[in-house]
C-alpha cells in the first residue's frame, strides 16, 4: 500500500498528541487530593494512565504500518514503545498540568518520533533491498496483520474503560478519542497486509472504519456494567473485518468458511484472553508497581490496581497468534 508510510506516521503523530493531552489534562483528574486512607482510590481510578498507555502503544503500531511490517521498522518501534512507557512514568511523577505542559510534551514527543522515523528512513535507504517493488513478503504481512489484531483488541479495552464514579465527561472523551485512533490503526494495518489494494478492499476498509467507530460509540453509550455484550460484538466485527481485509482471496473472493471460523474466534477470544490476563495481574501487582513508581496514591486494599492497557496488549498478542495468518498456507498450519 503506497500510502502506508504517510498514514502510519500520521497515526503515530496523532497518538503523540493524545498522549501529551492525556498526561497534562486527564491524569490530574484521577489523582486524589490527599494521602488519607479514606481517600484512597478504587478500581479503575487511574483510567487516564491506561488511555495514555494505549496511546503510547499506538505510536509503534503506526510505525509498523509506516514500515509496511518490515523488521527494520518493527523492532525499533517496539523498543521505542517500551522506552516511551518508562519516560511516561517519570513524567507522571513530575505532575505536569496545563496547556503549556501539553504543548511542551507534544513537541518533545514529535521530536523523538521525528528522529526515530528519520533514522529508520535512512537505514532503509542504505540497507540492501530484500523485497520486490510493489510486493509485501509473507512475514511482513503477518506482522501487519498481528498489529491490526493488537489494535483491534486495544480498541475494545479503550471503548469499555470505566472509572470508580463513571461520571467524568473527560473519561468519555478520552475513551472515544483513543478507541477511534485504534480503529484507524487496526483498519490501516489490515489493509496494508492485503496482497493487493483493490477497490473492493478499500471500500471494505472504509465501511469497517465507519462500523468500528459506530460500535465504539454504542459501547460508550451503554451503561457501566452493561458493556460486555456490545464489546464482544464490536470485537467480533472489527477482528473479522481485519481478516477479510488482510487475508488472501484465492480466485478473487474470500474463503468464507475461514472467515466464519475467524468470527467465532473473534467473538470469544478477546474476552477470554482479557479475563485470563486480568486474573493473572491480580496476583502479580504490576499495576501497583507502576502506581508507586509514578508517585501516585495506592489503590484501596479492598480493590485491585489493574493495568488494563497491558491486559489489552497481551490479549491482542494472543489474538495475533490465532488470526495473523494472511495466507492460505498460514492457516493450513493450524490443522
Amino acid at each position: 500500500m503506497r500510502s502506508a508510510r504517510p498514514v502510519g506516521l500520521l497515526l503515530s503523530a496523532a497518538a503523540v498528541a493524545l498522549w501529551a493531552y492525556g498526561m497534562t489534562m486527564w491524569q490530574p483528574l484521577t489523582e486524589p487530593l490527599g494521602p488519607w486512607s479514606e481517600s484512597l482510590p478504587g478500581n479503575n481510578a487511574y483510567w487516564a494512565r491506561d488511555l495514555r498507555f494505549m496511546a503510547i502503544m499506538a505510536v509503534p503500531l503506526g510505525l509498523v504500518l509506516a514500515g509496511r511490517g518490515q523488521v527494520r521498522w518493527s523492532g525499533p518501534a517496539v523498543v521505542l514503545g517500551g522506552c516511551w512507557i518508562a519516560a511516561d512514568v517519570a513524567v507522571d511523577r513530575a505532575d505536569p498540568i496545563g496547556l503549556d505542559a501539553t504543548v511542551l510534551l507534544a513537541v518533545a514527543g514529535y521530536a523523538v518520533l521525528g528522529v526515530v522515523a528519520a533514522l529508520l528512513l535512512r537505514w532503509e535507504r542504505v540497507a540492501p533491498q530484500t523485497r520486490e517493488p510493489g510486493t509485501t513478503p509473507a512475514a511482513d504481512r503477518r506482522v501487519l496483520t498481528g498489529a491490526a489484531c493488537v489494535a483491534g483488541v486495544l480498541t475494545l479495552v479503550a471503548a469499555g474503560i470505566e472509572s470508580p464514579t463513571d461520571r467524568e465527561p473527560e473519561l468519555n472523551q478520552g475513551a472515544l478519542a483513543t478507541a477511534a485512533l485504534l480503529v484507524a490503526v487496526a483498519v490501516g494495518t489490515a489493509l496494508a497486509a492485503a496482497p493487493a489494494r483493490t477497490r473492493v478492499r478499500v471500500g471494505l476498509a472504509a465501511g469497517l472504519t465507519v462500523v468500528g467507530l459506530l460500535g465504539v460509540g454504542l459501547v460508550r453509550a451503554a451503561a457501566p456494567g452493561e458493556r460486555l455484550l456490545p464489546e464482544a460484538v464490536l470485537g467480533a466485527v472489527l477482528l473479522t473485518g481485519v481478516t477479510v481485509l488482510a487475508w488472501d482471496w484465492p480466485g478473487g473472493r474470500p474463503i468464507w468458511w475461514h472467515h466464519a471460523l475467524a468470527a467465532l474466534i473473534a467473538l470469544v477470544g478477546p474476552l477470554v484472553f482479557l479475563v485470563a490476563t486480568a486474573i493473572t495481574m491480580m496476583m502479580i501487582p504490576i499495576g501497583a508497581a507502576f502506581t508507586e513508581l509514578a508517585g501516585n496514591s495506592p489503590i484501596n486494599a479492598a480493590d485491585s490496581d489493574l493495568l488494563v492497557s497491558l491486559a489489552g496488549l497481551l490479549s491482542g498478542l494472543g489474538m495475533a497468534v490465532l488470526l495473523a495468518r494472511p495466507s492460505v498456507e498460514d492457516r493450513r498450519q493450524l490443522r
